[in-house]
């Protein structure tokens, strides 16, 4: 039987988890794979593992995850923030990967019909800690933790002032566009980074959440009729619900945390059809 299956965070720059790619092979030859962000830093290793999926795939989604938009000095991709994003959305369309600049396909397999929406939302600091008022206050008090996003040093919001700013265009233009699909339309929405706080709500170092999302989407897999939301970034895969919807982390991460769980990575998780 086919199947809507999501992995992220794959992080291919390890080798362990490169090999990990080289061997995943789909359960039909009907299947579906989302790849919800954290690939890989460098392009070419972007590049790799999505042309791999996609001759094993019917059809692969991607989103990009924060690690894809670094621009690295040893990456010959210099490109910076938009710029990048778009380069990175041309490479998947040229070899046949679904972006969130694209139409929104149709899951017609088991569990559906259901559209399946790849989001690219970033995040703009309001998942703050407890008793900060504001963005600056936030991040005082991270800074002062030691608990610093790597963002701060290799992703930039070109041509936008800040991240939030680019966050909150990106906001917009989705969720005009989730609002013109059809009343009732049964929605799959994929997002690197969640949709709601609730998951953040674990973290070892809670100030981290400062970088894992916006609340400005606190609702959406209700207003915009979701069986199912996909995420990943914080290396903690389970599933959660909100409001009887199943949040789905499908994180690999790195060799370190998933050998803690097990001998292998985890393989991609089944979003449709249920269990």
């Amino acid at each position: 039987m086919s199947g809507l299956y999501a992995i992220s965070d794959l992080h291919v720059g390890f080798p362990e988890n490169r090999a990990f790619v080289a061997e995943l092979r789909p359960e039909s030859h009907d299947d579906w794979l989302i790849v919800a962000g954290d690939v890989a830093e460098r392009f070419s290793d972007v590049e790799w593992t999505l042309r791999t999926l996609a001759e094993r795939y019917a059809t692969v989604l991607w989103v990009p995850g924060n690690h894809e938009l670094w621009t690295m000095k040893d990456d010959p991709v210099r490109l910076r923030g938009e710029a990048r994003y778009r380069r990175l959305v041309d490479m998947c369309r040229g070899i046949g990967v679904l972006t969130p600049e694209d139409p929104y396909p149709v899951w017609d397999g088991p569990g559906g019909p259901v559209t399946v929406a790849p989001l690219f939302l970033l995040y703009d600091y309001t998942f703050r800690p407890e008793g900060t008022l504001d963005k600056d206050e936030a991040l005082k008090v991270a800074y002062e933790a030691g608990v610093v996003c790597t963002d701060e040093a290799y992703l930039h919001p070109d041509p936008y002032p800040t991240l939030d700013a680019w966050c909150g265009a990106r906001v917009a233009y989705t969720g005009e566009r989730l609002a013109a699909l059809p009343p009732g339309t049964r929605t799959v929405l994929v997002n690197h980074w969640p949709l709601v706080r609730e998951p953040t709500r674990v973290l070892w170092y809670p100030e981290f959440a400062l970088w894992c999302g916006t609340e400005r989407t606190a609702d959406w897999h209700a207003r915009f009729g979701a069986v199912s939301v996909v995420y990943g970034h914080l290396h903690i895969p389970r599933t959660i619900w909100t409001d009887g919807v199943p949040h789905v982390e499908a994180s690999v991460g790195y060799p370190r945390e998933w050998r803690k769980r097990g001998e292998a990575p985890p393989g991609p998780r089944r979003v449709l059809p249920r269990d």
